[in-house]
């Protein structure tokens, strides 16, 4: 099959022919229809997971999939043949990604089928970035009125965070930079959006907006210390970039390292607010697979939202 892969890291992947993988019991072979690009996937290729995680090269990249069920292997529980699923590769290794025609995923965990109406385009771009949205919004649970500070807004999660903290009638404060950023972020929701510009004095124009502090931080991108500073006390600080509490040097706040657990609950949750158009998935660009790199250069040169590759 064709596949987005490293020969060795750090390198930049190439499309290149590697066997077809075949499902081992209790996974599913699934025939990828779309995938996208994610920060994971850049940070593989660049090395930052060597000693971290088993590496098996050819390592095929890609978290993301959305597809139609092949093949199942032994004991495989919940799904058949023709099912349309999606979500995300969740394995204890790199290797077997889903850049690629074909990808083996676990039965239980890292699925769900895909809901009638749902683009399979979008769903192929949901599943990581989604899930760590969610989960980012969970962990500090925004009440309504609270204010809500977005640092990364302009990225697949921040996107997709930006829509379900406004949902939950928070008062967002989202990063961007005037023009198509601040457009593209403003445009994601009908409900109001005050934006900082991440170039200029982030303190003084959130200060601005929250004189008193924020209640909650999304730190997706930037200076956690300096984001969790803005927070009123007893505010929470959800980070997807490893802060930790001992890095606040004991600051009276609440903080939420999020590791996304795509769990099927948590994707079918998702997919069942897209499907119905409560949240639009931010995909502004898609590429074919045999252009995969292509598309990890534009993600690479800080693209807005979600960049899809259609592996059909």
């Amino acid at each position: 099959m064709r596949a987005l892969a490293l020969s060795e890291v750090p390198s930049a992947p190439a499309v290149t022919d590697v066997e077809t993988p075949r499902p081992q019991a209790g996974e599913l072979l699934v025939k990828v229809a779309a995938s996208s690009v994610n920060g994971f996937d850049a940070a593989t290729a660049a090395g930052y997971l060597d000693g971290m995680m088993e590496h098996r090269f050819p390592l095929v990249v890609g978290k993301d999939f959305a597809g139609t069920v092949e093949a199942l292997g032994e004991g495989a529980e919940g799904f058949a043949v023709g099912d349309a699923v999606f979500g995300v590769v969740m394995k204890p290794f790199l290797g077997t990604g889903s850049l690629a025609q074909y990808v083996t995923v676990a039965a239980g965990y890292g699925v769900a089928r895909i809901p009638e109406g749902l683009a399979v385009r979008d769903t192929g771009a949901l599943g990581l970035a989604g899930t760590a949205a969610l989960d980012s919004v969970n962990a500090v649970s925004p009440a309504e009125g609270e204010t809500v500070l977005i640092s990364g807004a302009t990225g697949g999660v921040g996107a997709l965070a930006v829509q379900l903290a406004a949902a939950r009638g928070a008062r967002v404060i989202a990063t961007a930079r005037p023009g198509a950023e601040a457009e593209f972020v403003t445009g994601l929701t009908d409900a109001e959006i005050h934006l900082v510009d991440y170039t200029g004095a982030v303190e003084d124009q959130v200060r601005a907006l929250a004189p008193e502090g924020v209640h909650a931080v999304l730190h997706l991108a930037g200076d956690g210390t300096a984001l969790a500073a803005l927070l009123r006390s007893g505010g929470r600080i959800a980070s997807t970039l490893g802060l930790t509490a001992e890095a606040l040097d004991g600051a009276d706040v609440t903080v939420h390292p999020i590791m996304a657990d795509a769990n099927a609950q948590t994707l079918a949750a998702l997919a069942a607010q897209a499907a119905s158009g409560a949240l639009t998935v931010p995909v502004t660009a898609t590429f074919p697979l045999e252009q995969a790199p292509q598309a990890f250069d534009a993600f690479g040169a800080g693209a807005l939202g979600k960049i899809a590759v259609d592996c059909s």
